[in-house]
């Protein structure tokens, strides 16, 4: 592979793990030099096309905290300053990636959205012996963890997460109440996963099921009339979708154009990430929805929560998804890690090796709740999802009062494990 500027990937991984081997030496981080320099915190995220909403909402909640800290004199005490590079295709990404590196010098990268990009860059990372912290980006493979023992790479919860619970919740509310099965998932490997996820749990419970169809429409398909169309003739008694891009309130509305809303269940675990475009003239009630680790309307929220919601409606006129409590997860903890790391050293400035190992096993309390890291620098984290309802003060759906709460310890499969083995013997509350 060539990047545009005409560098190959060999050179550029090459030049990156020369760069990283200098900072490991001592360079940048030795502390009589680091603790008289800015931090430097460069963002890869998305700020145009599908995933524009999600990268900024992310972007906003790193500049948010960001704010906090400076005002309270940075972190270990180094004011911070943040270099944001645009998320794109895996090639262009890669390429940022080293720029942050090489050129503007970063102490640590964060962000990236796709899991694409995410196993494409992992490599990358590791080569580079750069720091970096994941928003939402795995290095799966389908299921399939690609980078198993990563030392200078951290990653989201696995991507079946979100339907794993929103599964555990249709048995729960609706066992015995469907059988005509269909999906509607983005035809990519997340989309088929969670769907294949989706069926795999009805059969360990021993739900009684037919599939009656499946659509793929392509990520970004914005006319899914068709794909409607054949909804409706298959006549589901419920509807399983993954659909979290722009496509999924124009699915809701084109749905509900047909009637298919109407007396149709609905799993949708990770519909959230376009919570105030669900409007309730389209979206009914009584469907399950998913807010993933964010959920802005949580009544049980902690101080800081809701601090960073009224900051953000205020600022922005908007809601927050859960792309923010994502990207305050990696600050956050990067935040603490370097704190602890300074006082286990009698405030000298840490070394990666220092910030890695404190980083192994640490939780702090995010946006969405708790949230830690695995030792094997895959995140924990706190998910939300419920019924929806149309008593709220808002023109899009919320959640009923008796949403439910679970952790990913409940969700994810542990560490090393195949993920289609692991749901055949997982002890699932439900």
């Amino acid at each position: 592979m060539t990047t545009r500027s005409g560098i190959s990937r060999r050179k550029l991984l090459a030049s990156a793990a020369a760069v990283g081997a200098a900072t490991a030496a001592g360079g940048v981080f030795a502390p009589a030099i680091a603790q008289n320099k800015p931090l430097r915190v460069g963002i890869l995220a998305p700020r145009a096309g599908i995933a524009a909403a999600p990268g900024e909402n992310g972007i906003r909640a790193t500049q948010w905290a960001v704010e906090k800290y400076n005002a309270a004199g940075g972190i270990g005490g180094r004011k911070v300053e943040l270099v944001i590079e645009e998320e794109s295709s895996p090639k262009d990404t890669i390429e940022r990636f080293s720029k942050l590196v090489q050129q503007e010098k970063v102490d640590v990268t964060m962000g990236i959205i796709s899991t694409g990009v995410g196993l494409a860059l992992g490599p990358v990372v590791e080569e580079a012996r750069a720091l970096t912290l994941y928003w939402d980006g795995t290095t799966q493979d389908g299921v399939d963890e690609k980078i198993p023992n990563p030392k200078y790479l951290f990653k989201s919860c696995d991507n079946e997460c979100e339907a794993i619970m929103g599964s555990l919740l249709a048995i729960k509310y609706w066992k015995g109440k469907f059988v005509k099965v269909a999906g509607i998932n983005p035809d990519y490997s997340y989309g088929r996963n969670n769907q294949a996820a989706f069926i795999a749990m009805l059969k360990r419970f021993g739900i009684e099921h037919e599939v009656v169809t499946e659509q793929w429409p392509k990520v970004g398909t914005m006319d899914l009339t068709s794909n409607v169309a054949a909804l409706k003739a298959a006549k589901p008694d419920l509807i399983f979708s993954s659909l979290l891009f722009a496509d999924t309130p124009i699915f809701m509305k084109q749905a509900h154009a047909v009637g298919l809303t109407e007396g149709t269940k609905f799993v949708m675990p990770a519909a959230g990430w376009q919570h105030t475009l669900m409007k309730k003239e389209f979206t009914p009630e009584g469907m399950i929805l998913g807010h993933n680790t964010l959920y802005f309307d949580n009544p049980k929220a902690s101080a800081l929560a809701k601090e960073f919601v009224a900051w953000y409606f205020k600022t922005y006129n908007d809601y927050p998804e859960w792309e923010a409590d994502r990207a305050y997860f990696t600050i956050a903890s990067y935040k603490e890690a370097v704190e602890k790391a300074m006082k286990a050293k009698s405030g000298a400035w840490p070394s990666q090796e220092d910030l890695i190992g404190t980083l192994e096993g640490l939780s702090i309390e995010s946006l969405g709740g708790k949230s830690s890291w695995r030792k094997d620098h895959i995140a924990d984290q706190t998910y939300v999802q419920g019924l929806t309802t149309h008593k709220n003060k808002y023109d899009f759906v919320t959640l009923q009062d008796n949403f439910e709460t679970m952790y990913s310890t409940e969700l994810q499969k542990p560490s090393g494990a195949n993920f289609w083995e692991w749901i055949k013997t997982a002890q699932f509350k439900v």
